[in-house]
């Protein structure tokens, strides 16, 4: 067995995975894709059955509120009481939620207990997957971090968005809807037995006593006063994905009008994160060779803003040419990875506390599945499509301006002399 691992050991150093937990990388990747079988789907689903579109809204508005929560607390719980631990009442929580909103909530379309069961199963991913993620900032060496988180979100993105999608697309017409939804708890379990039972990396925060764990809670608050940084890291990683949750609301529409049809425009949005789980890996090691900083004010700060102008004015310079119109998705799809090494970026500005810069993160992280919408639906009877992407393109620039002041003493660089000092350390 020693042997084994020495063996792997370099191999998982040079690509970036912190040694000793691959099976918890790939315990994500079955998680997510077990928590994204709903997404493409269950809107639609709903209206069918005779609910409303207010009515659905509310309920992902719901669902959305207990993810940013829980997105927040999940890396001061993984801190103060341990990843396993934390992610743990991740899947309990989730399950539980599976089971009444499928079982009691959907069976006979009673809304309360929908809103009530579906907004608890939102806390059940936060704290799975973004309690891993705190374990890897904790396991990581410096000069490997940006793609050891690279490697996170390519995982959790091709999960969620990829796999999820792929996966449902056959057990709905194979199984039916509520039973692809009970399969679910399938594939989280699958997922937890990798991440939890398989994966026997150790964690040591120096978080110790039931004192430790409470302030710990604190810090989550108490951080972002102490560090402005850490909250300016936040407000970014609010940015970064807004848009993400604001194009499915009003672009299908405005790409109708041009005449796309929504299989078209599906086949444009599943492309478009087909090719961001590849960049989310990449820019893992561009960061790590250009920069955490750099890279997340120009590839993603400034390249964002440019490429949803390119995204969105696409069926005007190109007409009705599909590939160009995905061309110019996917590039904006890319360049939203250049936003990656920020999660190695905010918790290598303290020395700590990383879980609880980390909940500010994840916070981050969560929100715009209702900001993004909330934009949309301020803006768009007044100042229409074309105000909203700009409003959304100025929201990239800003991130642009805010991540400037998120400097290390290194100025966020990696070092080189640090990377020759980890290789010779593991050979």
């Amino acid at each position: 067995m020693q042997t084994q691992s020495t063996a792997e050991r370099p191999f998982l150093s040079q690509i970036g995975l912190p040694p000793g937990m691959g099976w918890g990388y790939l315990g994500i990747l079955i998680f997510m894709m077990g928590d994204g079988v709903e997404q493409g789907w269950l809107s639609p689903y709903l209206v069918e059955q005779g609910m409303s579109v207010q009515q659905s809204a509310t309920l992902f508005t719901a669902y959305g509120i207990t993810i940013a929560v829980s997105s927040w607390f999940s890396g001061v719980l993984a801190e103060g009481f341990g990843p396993k631990r934390t992610m743990l009442m991740g899947l309990l929580l989730y399950i539980l939620g599976t089971v009444g909103f499928v079982g009691y909530g959907l069976n006979g379309l009673n809304y309360g207990t929908m809103i009530i069961t579906y907004a608890i199963r939102g806390f059940g991913y936060p704290l799975f997957a973004y309690s891993f993620l705190v374990w890897i900032t904790y396991n990581s060496p410096k000069q490997a971090l940006g793609r050891a988180v690279g490697w996170f979100w390519f995982v959790f993105t091709g999960g969620l968005n990829v796999l999820g999608a792929y996966y449902s697309s056959w057990a709905i017409r194979e199984l039916g809807y509520l039973e692809t939804l009970w399969s679910s708890i399938f594939w989280v379990l699958l997922g937890a037995l990798l991440a939890l039972v398989l994966n026997k990396s150790k964690f040591n925060s120096g978080a110790t006593g039931s004192s430790g764990k409470l302030q710990e809670l604190a810090k989550g608050i108490t951080i972002m006063r102490e560090e402005p940084k850490v909250l300016l890291g936040g407000i970014v990683r609010i940015i970064n994905t807004t848009a993400q949750f604001a194009f499915p609301v009003f672009l299908p529409l405005y790409m109708a009008e041009h005449g796309f049809t929504t299989t078209q425009w599906l086949q444009i949005w599943g492309t478009i994160f087909t090719a961001n789980i590849a960049f989310n890996l990449m820019f893992g090691f561009v960061g790590d060779r250009l920069g955490w900083r750099n890279t997340v004010m120009w590839f993603g700060g400034v390249g964002c803003a440019a490429s949803t102008l390119l995204f969105y004015y696409s069926p005007l310079i190109f007409g009705s040419s599909f590939w160009l119109v995905m061309l110019s998705g996917v590039l904006w799809g890319a360049l939203l990875a250049g936003y990656v090494p920020l999660s190695a970026l905010v918790p290598s500005l303290v020395k700590k506390d990383k879980g609880a810069a980390m909940a500010v993160l994840n916070l981050g992280a969560g929100l715009p599945v209702f900001v993004g919408p909330v934009i949309v639906g301020l803006f768009i009877g007044t100042l229409g499509n074309t105000g909203v992407i700009w409003i959304l393109a100025g929201l990239y620039l800003l991130s642009a301006f805010l991540t400037r002041f998120i400097t290390l003493p290194q100025n966020a660089r990696t070092s080189h002399e640090a990377a020759a000092s980890y290789n010779t350390t593991t050979l």
